[in-house]
């Protein structure tokens, strides 16, 4: 196939060099970073409407990044766009709390039942840190148990001290942290068995594209049918995890950084039927804005607040961009967004039609064994597999490469309400030109075919 693509090689060289000069890392996130994605790949990119970007060129790709998954609706979603430029015109930041800022907190607060209070923040690594703060203030307790399988919870010591990366890391705030296999129940209780009275809170994702419960009918029927309402629900990780954590006086948190808004409307923990004691939520809250949140139960919560006199103080989250009101109004017209034309429907339907496409062209190329989706509709992940049938970061490279070519970004998978029948057609080409270069790689070696290096973990100790 001839690239389609402008000529770019020596723009983005000189992009690249003007970013690592003034950017550490090249990017203000690991996951934007140049190693995490074909040496083709735009490293900058001017702007985006709908599920497309377009680069300094002019070139446009259909993405599936989705703004490392914080954009659901779609790019510049002008109601959305409305919203946050009223907030502008109303003063952006003010002295005190704001009109915008009281309605999103009562709007969150009614929206998810486990969430009575919420604090605002900017980022995700921020609300976390915040819920394992609030954990410990309440329970005045040290640890906290977070899954090995959970990539990532907090740009924090605490937490990126359980990753390969150690450099500048404070090894006391990491000995407060203990870790334990998802799904794995009798590893979890290893930990309370060693430290239960002073762990103050068990945290971890609701679901990635692993789940928290396996081999149950209700499964195939997702979304169709929800765990909150199959017989067996009390039986799947989350449950037993909650109960364990009650049992021995530690709080439940759930990350909903990537599942909310996502999953349901209400987040994940209404598809699976539970209630945790505190959750996190940010990406897709806002369609992109910049808004992360870390909400719970009264009880918990109030460990932050200042209307009780006498009770000893708990510096909680202060920040001053953490009420800004763009931002909240933006989350606000996203949610009427979310709500009233289901979202979350539509981002399950299309990844069913995703899956099915995929998989009728792996079969047709001969690599359903080496092009592999896992996970539910609406959080597949895909694994590319090399000859010796062992996962490939040589080959996923490859193929990102070669959709980068056919004008599709997928550095993983993130659908949005603006993916619709006229993407799929056009993802579906794409793969099925990328898949027929992936079966001669397999073949006859990828040699030649890949035009600079594979894509590495972010979390690695060294560069």
């Amino acid at each position: 196939m001839t690239d389609s693509r402008s000529n770019t090689k020596g723009d983005f060289a000189a992009l690249r060099a003007r970013l690592h000069r003034a950017i550490p890392g090249g990017a203000h996130t690991y996951s934007r970073g140049d190693d995490q994605f074909p040496a083709i790949a735009p490293p900058v990119l001017a702007r985006g409407k709908g599920a497309y970007v377009w680069d300094t060129q002019g070139n446009r790709y259909l993405d599936y990044g989705m703004a490392l998954r914080a954009v659901t609706i779609g790019y510049a979603d002008e109601r959305v766009n409305r919203a946050a430029i009223a907030q502008i015109d109303n003063g952006v930041n003010l002295t005190r709390a704001s009109t915008i800022e009281l309605e999103a907190a009562e709007r969150l607060t009614s929206l998810i039942p486990s969430a009575e209070m919420v604090k605002f923040a900017k980022n995700g690594s921020n609300v976390t840190t915040a819920a394992v703060k609030i954990a410990r203030a309440y329970t005045r307790r040290r640890y906290v148990c977070v899954p090995r399988q959970h990539p990532f919870f907090s740009f924090d010591d605490w937490f990126i001290g359980t990753t390969p990366i150690q450099r500048g890391v404070d090894a006391p705030q990491v000995s407060s942290t203990l870790v334990f296999d998802y799904n794995d129940m009798a590893s979890l209780e290893a930990l309370f068995d060693a430290h239960g009275s002073e762990i103050a809170a068990v945290m971890m994702e609701p679901a990635t594209h692993i789940l928290p419960c396996r081999g149950c009918a209700t499964v195939s029927n997702w979304p169709a049918t929800s765990c909150a309402a199959c017989p067996n629900a009390a039986g799947n990780f989350l449950h037993r995890a909650r109960h364990l954590a009650h049992r021995h006086g530690a709080l439940f948190i759930l990350d909903e950084m990537i599942t909310g808004f996502r999953w349901n409307l209400r987040g994940a923990q209404a598809f699976f039927g539970i209630e945790p004691d505190l959750s996190t939520f940010g990406k897709a809250m806002a369609n992109g804005f910049s808004l992360a949140a870390v909400t719970g139960k009264r009880e918990f919560m109030k460990v932050g607040a200042i209307d009780e006199p006498g009770m000893e103080r708990t510096f909680l989250l202060s920040s001053t961009h953490g009420g800004e009101m763009p931002a909240l109004g933006a989350f606000i017209a996203a949610t009427e967004i979310n709500e009233t034309e289901d979202v979350a429907g539509h981002l399950w339907a299309y990844g069913a039609r995703f899956r099915a496409g995929w998989e009728d062209c792996a079969a047709r190329h001969g690599l359903a064994d080496h092009l592999v989706l896992e996970g539910p509709a609406v959080a597949l992940n895909y694994v590319t597999r090399g000859a010796d049938g062992a996962p490939s970061p040589a080959m996923r490279t490859l193929l990102a490469q070669e959709m980068l070519k056919r004008g599709v970004m997928m550095p993983w998978l993130a659908f949005a309400q603006a993916h619709g029948a006229d993407e799929l057609a056009l993802t579906l080409d794409a793969l099925d030109g990328a898949m027929a270069v992936y079966a001669n790689a397999l073949s006859d070696g990828i040699d030649g075919l890949l035009e600079g290096p594979a894509v590495k973990p972010v979390f690695r100790s060294h560069n």
